[in-house]
């Protein structure tokens, strides 16, 4: 029998993005780090909350980053 190997996750969108149970990726928004005196209660709100990729292409490209998103949907394993 043939080895099979393993699949090296990225990181960097292993921890960005999640997978829901139906299979649609989710992530948060940007902009969280600093500059954020002059924003207003509502719109720094807003930026907690998380939004569903749709564009077709960054689903591929985030799928073969982070293959095993599938099996961990809320957080890879350290």
């Amino acid at each position: 029998m043939a080895k099979k190997y393993k699949l090296k996750s990225h990181k960097g969108a292993a921890k960005r993005f999640r997978m829901t149970g139906s299979g649609k990726l989710l992530r948060t928004k940007g902009g969280k780090t600093h500059f954020r005196r002059r924003r207003s209660h509502r719109s720094k709100n807003m930026l907690s909350k998380t939004i569903v990729v749709t564009a077709p292409g960054d689903i591929k490209r985030i799928k073969r980053l982070a293959p095993y998103l599938r099996l961990y949907k809320q957080n890879p394993p350290a």
